[in-house]
């Protein structure tokens, strides 16, 4: 077996983890704000005033 096709870049796979892991917290962080403030509720319309 020779030992370059072995060789794993460290920094390259670090990043993966990183960014996996950050994408991870960032849905959690909007699922956290679904619940809380709901993006899709639709406003019931309002009734125009008797003048």
């Amino acid at each position: 077996m020779s030992d370059e096709a072995q060789l794993i870049d460290f920094s390259a796979e670090r990043a993966k983890r990183i960014h996996d892991a950050n994408d991870k917290r960032l849905n959690e962080m909007r699922k956290a704000f679904e619940q809380v403030m709901p993006l899709s509720s639709k406003k019931k319309p309002k009734k125009p005033k008797k003048r």
